[in-house]
């Protein structure tokens, strides 16, 4: 999904396996009709626990952190934020499993301007 002025945005859901498969399908009709799909990034996660422990407030703090200074190099970010080198690894390899940040060249950078979450109290 693109933000406004071509911005990138990443979709973080609470949404289970069903309700992806139900986004799949759709997608794939819409295509199989002819029709065109903007690009959408969505990280979805099977509950609140999950999303909570995938992204906690310190990997919140990293995330933000490097959003707003740009990239660097895992020991740079680990200065940065007065942490642990050990324990700023083991954030940022999470964080690039979830796609919220990606690894460039010997550094780390967020690709994206926006993260949007949506948390729905009923399925």
């Amino acid at each position: 999904m693109s933000a406004a002025g071509g911005r990138r945005a990443l979709e973080v859901r609470i949404e289970g396996v069903a309700e992806a498969l139900d986004r799949f399908e759709a997608a794939w009709n819409a295509l199989d009709e002819g029709g065109a799909l903007p690009p959408r990034h969505i990280l979805a996660l099977p509950d609140l626990p999950a999303l909570l422990k995938a992204l906690t407030p310190t990997r919140w703090q990293l995330l933000e952190r490097l959003a707003a200074e740009g990239p660097c190099s895992v020991y740079a970010l680990a200065k940065r934020l007065q942490r642990d080198y050990k324990n700023v690894h083991t954030d940022v390899v999470q964080l690039v499993a979830l796609g919220l940040i990606e690894r460039r060249e010997g550094h780390v950078a967020v690709p994206w301007d926006a993260v949007r979450a949506e948390l729905r109290l009923s399925t």
